[in-house]
């Protein structure tokens, strides 16, 4: 089957990112893509950290999901939703959360992002616990006959939450994200081909990539990777779509030669 990663480069507006997002969707479907991955923050890329606070909404109900919604109803895909934020009964914090619809554009799964980025280098400082409150459970779902294990950027640097998520293993990780071009440079495409080759799965990377108006600069470089962990398709910079297939025979070829998943070992703490 083939999958789509979807760059953007988000604003502080949600109008306009819904309307880009709602623009790559379809140029995706167009080309065949049965699933699609949209990037964190994918519906604002805020002037400060608390203005997502005034945009968010409640598990279930709001313009944000129902975009996704029908998004995936009329395109009659799989919508891997990068993430939003939903109310979590905290004035102060929101959920930064990863919603996945199925073509009939129901809610296939939920995942609250667990891992919360803290950075401070001297000249770049970000800490997300400001004004998000931290998931507590791993998620996966089945999409479109596949194991999907859901997880949101900063979550990539830590390998734990996808060995939580193989049981059984997955066919495919998502990692909708916004690294900083810091962080991206030095890290990005590393952590994600290291998690498909240990997890022995493809893994679908939707990534903001360039300028924002915020002043923010984020890395990009969308992609697909295989469970041999090459590159399958990259996007640098700039809007757009990540196109790649997705071949099951590939992936259990992959397990066969080498059973690694089956091969580990509990260790004592």
């Amino acid at each position: 089957m083939k999958i789509a990663a979807l760059q953007m480069v988000s604003t502080p507006s949600v109008e306009r990112n819904l309307d880009a997002a709602r623009a790559l969707v379809a140029q995706a479907a167009q080309a065949g893509a049965e699933l699609v991955a949209l990037p964190e923050y994918f519906c604002l890329m805020g002037q400060n950290d608390r203005d997502k606070l005034a945009v968010a909404e409640a598990p279930g109900d709001g313009p944000i999901q129902r975009m996704l919604a029908d998004a995936a109803r009329e395109h009659g895909l799989w919508i891997i939703g990068g993430t939003l934020p939903l109310t979590c009964g905290d004035a102060n914090r929101v959920l930064n959360s990863n919603c996945v619809y199925a073509p009939d554009g129901t809610l296939a799964a939920r995942y609250d992002k667990i891992h919360l980025f803290h950075y401070d280098n001297g000249r770049e400082r970000y800490d997300e616990g400001i004004a998000i409150r931290a998931g507590t459970e791993p998620v996966a779902a089945k999409l479109a006959g596949l194991r999907v294990g859901l997880s949101v950027c900063y979550d990539l640097r830590f390998p734990e939450l996808y060995r939580a998520l193989t049981h059984p293993p997955c066919d495919l990780i998502s990692v909708p994200a916004a690294f900083t071009h810091t962080t991206g440079l030095a890290h990005w495409e590393l952590l994600l081909r290291a998690r498909a080759v240990e997890n022995q799965c493809y893994v679908i990377a939707a990534a903001q990539g360039g300028r924002h108006e915020n002043g923010r600069r984020t890395f990009g470089h969308s992609m697909v990777i295989d469970p041999w962990g090459e590159v399958l398709a990259v996007h640098a910079e700039g809007e757009g779509v990540v196109m790649a297939e997705l071949d099951l025979a590939r992936l259990q070829s992959v397990r066969t030669q080498l059973p690694a998943l089956e091969h580990r070992r509990p260790l004592a703490r």
